[in-house]
């Protein structure tokens, strides 16, 4: 169980917003776009979307230590909305516009509006990506190899 910070919401712990958070980071810039359209609520941005580096770790397969797997491009923004909630995103790639809207509805899901915005814009997107992972699943299932031995007599 995860206590409630004082860097997560009122209400809500310090996991469901790394969920909410990871969530927008990963959906699509496109889908997003569709569920937050022009014009964004009014905001002022704190540090306006910026595009960066960011060093990826990867895990050794038997002892499972560190090591260093390379950069990926990510842009993060941090905005503050008038009734003073702060937003934050990092989104993998260059796309300014995800950065800000991602950071946009961190900082909307703070306020008293939080389950509105889940209900339209986080429930469409976790279902999408249920979606792409039964896809992706379904995909990899089909081209499985089953294999098998058999028994021979002097085995036994």
């Amino acid at each position: 169980m995860s206590l409630q910070t004082e860097t997560s919401p009122p209400g809500f712990t310090t996991d469901e917003r790394r969920t909410w958070m990871g969530l927008l980071a990963r959906s699509r810039p496109d889908s997003l776009a569709n569920l937050l359209p022009e014009p964004l609520p009014e905001h002022q941005d704190l540090r306006a979307p910026e595009v960066g580096t960011m060093m990826v770790q990867g895990r050794t397969d038997a002892s499972g230590a560190p090591f260093s797997l390379g950069e990926i491009t990510v842009t993060r923004a941090t905005l503050h909305l008038p009734c003073g909630t702060t937003g934050h995103a990092l989104v993998q790639g260059r796309d300014r516009a995800h950065a800000r809207r991602a950071a946009l509805i961190d900082a909307l899901m703070q306020t008293p509006e939080a389950s509105r915005i889940r209900e339209r814009i986080l429930t469409p997107l976790t279902k999408a990506e249920t979606d792409r992972r039964q896809a992706r699943a379904a995909k990899a299932a089909a081209t499985r190899v089953e294999f098998f031995t058999l028994v021979r007599g002097e085995d036994k």
